[in-house]
C-alpha cells in the first residue's frame, strides 16, 4: 500500500508530501491547480519516460518519492532480496530527474541505485494507473482476451496452447528445411557427386603440405647436398680430416696431465669436442645416405602439389576447407539417401505435435466459454449502478480460422447499452464515459483477482454526473474493499464517497506560483465538497447538499457485490 508521496521541485510543486490511507483516497482542487502533477510523478515512479521539462523553474532537480507498506508482501520482498535491496516491511522508490538537457534521471529502491527498468519492475507490482486514455485498452483485442484469461483463471491453460503451438511450429518448420535441403541437393546433385568424388579421390589431409614442400626441395637439390654433405664427411673423417689429425693431441693431453694434474680440465674439453665432432660426423653419413637424386619421385611430389593447389583455388583456399568441402558435398548427397526415413520421422513428430495442440487448444476453449458466461453476467449486473440500467454485456469467441499460439478463438467484448439495441463490439457503440463505465465495472469484477496493491484512477469519471456519479464513487467504493484506490476526480459525488479527502490548492510562494496538498476533514471537507457542487462553497444551500452528500456516503453500506470467484462458480 502507497503510504505517502513526495513530491520536491516538480512543475509547478516545490514541495509536498501526500499521506495516504487505506480504502478510498479522492483528490479535487480547481481546475490547473495541479491534480494533472501527482499523477505524472506516480508515473514516474513506475518508469515513465523522464524529461527536464519537469523540472521546477529555476530548480537544480525534481524528486519523487513513494513510501510503500510491503510488510504482507513476502515474495516482492524476496525479489528485493535477490537484487541485494534490503526490506524489511517499507519500501521507499525515488526517482530524480535532472534540469539539464536531456533530463538525466536517476533511481533508488530503499537507497540503493538501480535502474529506471528495475524502478518499473517493482513499481508496476504496486501501482497501477487507470486514466481516461486507459478505457481505450479495452478497444484491443488482446487486452480483452487478458481480461476474461484472467478472470477465468485460464492463464495456465493459454500458456499451454503456446507452449503445443511453438512445438508445432518448430516441427514444422524442421519440415521446411528438411524439403528446402533435400530440394537444394536433388537440384546439385551431379555437382556434388563431382565435388565429393574429385575430393575423396585425392584423399588430401590438412597437414600434408609442409612435407611436400620439404621433400620436394630435398629432391630438387639433391645433387648439391650430396656434395655438401661429402665435404663435411671428407673434412671431418677423411684422410686429412680433422678427426685423424686431432688424434695425436691425446698423447701430449695425458703427458701434460701426469705431469700437472690441473691440466685434467684440457683433457675435458679435448674430450667433449673429439665426441661432438665424432657425432657430426655421424649425422652426416646418416643424412648423406639418404640423399638421393630420384626424378621420377620428384615428379611424383610435383603432381601431387599441383593437385592440391588446383583443389584449393577451387574449394576455399585452404586444405582445411577443401577437407570441408568434400564431407559437406557428401552429407548432402547422403541426404538424398536418408530423407525418406527423416520424413517419416518428422510426420510422426508432427501428428503428435498437431494432437498435442488440438488438446489444449480445446482445454483452453472450454475454460474461455464459462468464463464468458460469468463475466457477461457479472459486467450486466454492475451497468445498472454505473447509470446504465439498460445495458447488456457480452463475451463474443469468433473462432479462428486456425488454432494460433493465443488459442482457436478470438475474444471480443460487446456491449447493448440501450433497449432493444443488439449487442455490437464496444468500439462502435460506446462513447468515452461509456467505456470508463464499463472498464470501471470490469475493474470492480476483477479487484480481487488484481495482485497490485494500489490503484489511481485519474479522471475516469470524464463525460457522467448526477446520480451516475453516486453509482461510480460507490463502485470505487467496493474496489476500495480489496485495494487501496486513489482518485482524481472532479465529480463532487465522487469525492464524498471517499474515505480519505486530499485537496489540491494553487498559491504564490516566493512570487512563484506554486501547489500545495492538505487532507481535509469536518467542515473544511464540506467546504471543497460544496465548492465542486459549482455553487457559492460558504451559502448553507451549498454546504447543506455537501453535508447530505458526505451524510449519505457515511451511512451506504459498501454492497457485497458478487466477486469474480463467485460469478465463475455461479455460470
Amino acid at each position: 500500500m502507497l503510504t505517502e508521496l513526495r513530491i520536491r521541485q516538480l512543475a509547478v510543486i516545490d514541495e509536498v508530501a501526500l499521506t495516504l490511507a487505506p480504502g478510498f483516497n479522492v483528490l479535487t482542487g480547481e481546475t490547473g491547480a495541479g491534480k494533472s502533477i501527482i499523477v505524472e510523478a506516480l508515473g514516474l515512479l513506475i518508469g515513465e519516460r523522464a524529461s527536464s521539462d519537469l523540472v521546477r523553474a529555476g530548480a537544480e532537480r525534481a524528486t519523487v518519492e513513494g513510501v510503500f507498506d510491503v510488510s504482507d508482501r513476502s515474495a516482492l520482498r524476496e525479489a528485493l532480496d535477490a537484487r541485494g535491496i534490503d526490506c524489511e516491511g517499507t519500501l521507499v522508490l525515488r526517482r530524480e530527474v535532472s534540469a539539464a538537457a536531456g533530463g538525466r534521471a536517476r533511481a533508488w529502491i530503499n537507497g540503493t541505485p538501480v535502474t529506471a527498468g528495475a524502478l518499473a519492475a517493482i513499481g508496476r507490482v504496486l501501482i497501477n494507473v487507470h486514466g481516461q486514455h486507459e478505457a481505450q485498452t479495452l478497444l484491443a483485442p488482446e487486452a480483452q482476451r487478458d481480461i476474461l484469461d484472467a478472470f477465468g483463471d485460464a492463464s495456465a491453460a493459454r500458456d499451454a496452447v503456446r507452449v503445443a503451438h511453438q512445438a508445432l511450429a518448430e516441427v514444422e518448420s524442421a519440415w521446411a528445411a528438411l524439403a528446402a535441403r533435400e530440394a537444394e541437393a536433388r537440384r546439385r546433385a551431379d555437382w556434388l557427386a563431382h565435388v565429393a568424388g574429385e575430393i575423396e579421390a585425392a584423399a588430401p589431409r590438412a597437414d600434408e603440405e609442409t612435407p611436400l614442400e620439404d621433400e620436394a626441395r630435398r629432391l630438387t637439390h639433391a645433387e648439391e647436398l650430396q656434395a655438401l654433405v661429402t665435404e663435411v664427411t671428407d673434412a671431418l673423417d677423411g684422410e686429412e680430416g680433422a678427426l685423424r689429425r686431432l688424434g695425436p693431441l691425446q698423447r701430449a693431453l695425458a703427458g701434460l696431465q701426469r705431469i700437472d694434474p690441473a691440466t685434467a680440465r684440457l683433457q675435458e674439453l679435448y674430450d667433449a669436442a673429439w665426441y661432438a665432432l665424432e657425432e657430426v660426423a655421424r649425422e652426416a653419413h646418416a643424412y648423406a645416405e639418404g640423399v638421393e637424386h630420384d626424378p621420377a619421385r620428384l615428379e611424383a611430389v610435383e603432381r601431387r602439389r599441383d593437385l592440391l593447389y588446383r583443389l584449393k583455388q577451387k574449394h576455399g583456399g585452404t586444405l582445411e576447407a577443401v577437407v570441408e568441402a568434400g564431407r559437406a558435398a557428401r552429407a548432402e548427397l547422403d541426404l538424398l539417401d536418408t530423407a525418406g526415413l527423416d520424413r517419416r520421422t518428422l510426420e510422426t513428430r508432427r501428428t503428435a505435435a498437431a494432437t498435442a495442440l488440438t488438446a489444449a487448444a480445446a482445454a483452453l476453449s472450454s475454460k474461455r466459454r464459462a468464463a464468458a458466461a460469468a463475466l457477461a453476467r457479472a459486467v450486466t449486473a454492475r451497468l445498472p449502478d454505473l447509470g446504465m440500467p439498460d445495458g447488456r454485456f457480452l463475451v463474443d469467441l469468433p473462432a479462428r480460422e486456425e488454432v494460433g499460439p493465443e488459442g482457436a478463438e478470438q475474444v471480443e467484448f460487446q456491449v447493448a447499452l440501450n433497449l432493444g439495441h443488439e449487442a455490437r463490439p464496444l468500439a462502435r457503440v460506446a462513447s468515452g464515459g461509456e467505456l470508463a463505465r464499463v472498464m470501471l465495472a470490469l475493474q470492480v469484477i476483477l479487484a480481487r483477482l488484481d495482485d497490485v496493491p494500489t490503484l489511481i484512477f485519474d479522471e475516469v469519471d470524464a463525460g457522467i454526473g448526477g446520480r451516475t456519479g453516486l453509482m461510480v464513487g460507490d463502485a470505487m467504493r467496493d474496489v476500495a474493499t480489496h485495494h487501496q484506490v486513489f482518485a482524481i476526480t472532479h465529480l463532487p459525488q465522487i469525492a464524498a464517497r471517499g474515505h480519505h479527502h486530499i485537496v489540491v490548492a494553487k498559491g504564490a510562494k516566493g512570487g512563484v506560483t506554486t501547489t500545495d496538498v492538505a487532507v481535509v476533514t469536518d467542515e473544511a471537507r464540506v467546504s471543497e465538497v460544496a465548492r465542486m457542487l459549482g455553487g457559492d462553497a460558504e451559502s448553507a444551500t451549498s454546504r447543506e447538499h455537501a453535508r447530505e452528500l458526505l451524510a449519505s456516503a457515511a451511512v451506504a453500506p459498501t454492497r457485497d457485490r458478487p466477486t469474480a470467484q463467485r460469478a465463475r462458480k455461479r455460470g
